[in-house]
């Protein structure tokens, strides 16, 4: 790639939008655009600016401020029962070493969540309340039910048993379920589909994670090495996998127009979450643990993943299709669509626009949030959910889309100029 100053003045124009001849994608392309009315034509040139960037678009911050302080205060008291149980050093180390599963985790969920970008708020809620109020409720109803058992039949085997293959994925699960569940109510705008519905259950579900292993680690000094291995290294992204049932289901039902359609699809999640976790820690009795983690966990794992690279491409065809209605408009050039619909072009194009300062790097990346959001809306107009997110209109994104390519234009000139 040639630099700026290698560069004439004339590659540096940004291509304006078109009514491209002869781009009519194919239906099975694109999708149907019978759902809806065609996206209005621009014939007018740019169009008026009607809201300042800048501008804080979200009045209902309270309840993310509430989830935070609830989830935090929750965290920290299931923190201090543990370094009261094991001691203060024990409980330091855990919690060091389980900031390093915590980290590979969160690194899966925001490599999910490239797309559309879930508010930072919002998976700081779901990470604390999952640190906090799941594992709090969990630690005392697991200990409680297990305990029960035993003073019942007085076989700490059986109890064993019961507690970790019936009792923790059912009472694990439900909580976590419950708090994703809470924030698509709250907080239903934010919910597009699956992927959505999986990036807040995997950030729970990390979050539980990282408490749960202070736990772990804390009790087990002697053995902390042999724990960190099969918890934090070999299987990371159990707890993920267990509550991304949930996640799917509920993204789902964030499909549908009616909000009580999660209520039939939250039932069907949480029985294959607990079903999966269950299975997981049966393992444990089953005999060769390391034969049963090779041959069930890891394809397991393997069939999430590719499950993962379907839905974000599922992504990729909804941004190509909808920006591809507003291309044959006349608001987005063909190669715009392509680049927008690609993770690897949208890179590239980011790359590029850096050879031509910061301020055009930030152009470039706002075109690319601007328009994705915009290929969002149309998609919730399509199924009759535009209503979700009255905050950002589609003249409104129209206007920030031309005057991000007004800014690219104008700074790139004025950088092959000098």
């Amino acid at each position: 790639m040639s630099s700026p100053q290698d560069s004439p003045a004339t590659t540096v124009t940004y291509p304006q939008a078109y009514r491209p001849g002869g781009f009519a994608p194919s239906p099975a392309e694109w999708g149907s655009q019978n759902a809806a009315t065609a996206p209005p034509p621009n014939t007018t040139g740019p169009i008026e600016q009607v809201w300042a960037p800048g501008q804080n678009v979200s009045n209902r911050p309270l309840l993310n401020i509430i989830g935070i302080a609830v989830g935090a205060i929750t965290m920290v008291a299931v923190i201090i029962f543990i370094m009261s149980q094991t001691g203060v050093g024990e409980t330091t180390a855990g919690l060091v070493l389980a900031l390093i599963p915590l980290t590979i985790v969160l690194a899966g969920v925001l490599w999910l969540d490239r797309w559309e970008p879930e508010p930072k708020l919002m998976l700081l809620t779901a990470l604390l309340l999952g640190a906090g109020v799941a594992t709090l409720t969990s630690l005392v109803l697991n200990t409680a039910i297990t305990q029960a058992f035993y003073e019942a039949t007085h076989d700490a085997q059986s109890a064993t048993t019961l507690g970790a293959v019936v009792v923790a994925p059912v009472v694990e699960e439900t909580f976590k379920g419950l708090i994703v569940l809470g924030l698509f109510l709250l907080r239903r705008h934010h919910f597009d589909g699956p992927v959505d519905g999986v990036v807040y259950a995997a950030t729970v579900a990390a979050g539980f994670a990282f408490t749960e292993n202070i736990l772990y680690f804390a009790q087990n000094p002697s053995d902390v090495w042999i724990v960190f291995v099969m918890r934090g290294l070999m299987s990371p992204f159990a707890h993920l996998l267990f509550t991304a049932c949930i996640g799917i289901a509920i993204g789902m039902a964030a499909r549908s127009r009616r909000t009580t359609t999660v209520f039939f699809a939250f039932p069907v999640g949480l029985v294959g979450a607990m079903g999966l976790h269950a299975l997981w820690n049966g393992t444990s009795f089953l005999g060769n643990f390391f034969v049963l983690f090779l041959f069930v966990q890891v394809p397991l794992f393997i069939a999430v993943i590719v499950l993962m690279f379907w839905l974000r491409r599922q992504e990729a065809d909804v941004i190509r299709a909808r920006l591809g209605e507003y291309a044959q408009a006349g608001w987005f050039a063909p190669h715009e669509v392509e680049m927008l619909s690609s993770m690897r072009m949208r890179s590239q194009a980011r790359t590029w626009a850096t050879g031509y300062g910061e301020r055009a790097k930030q152009a470039m990346k706002e075109f690319q949030r601007d328009a994705t959001s915009l290929a969002y809306l149309r998609q919730r107009q399509l199924t009759g959910r535009a209503e979700l997110r009255a905050s950002q209109s589609e003249h409104e994104l129209l206007n920030e889309i031309q005057r991000d390519r007004h800014t690219f234009t104008v700074t790139a000139r004025g950088v092959v100029q000098q």
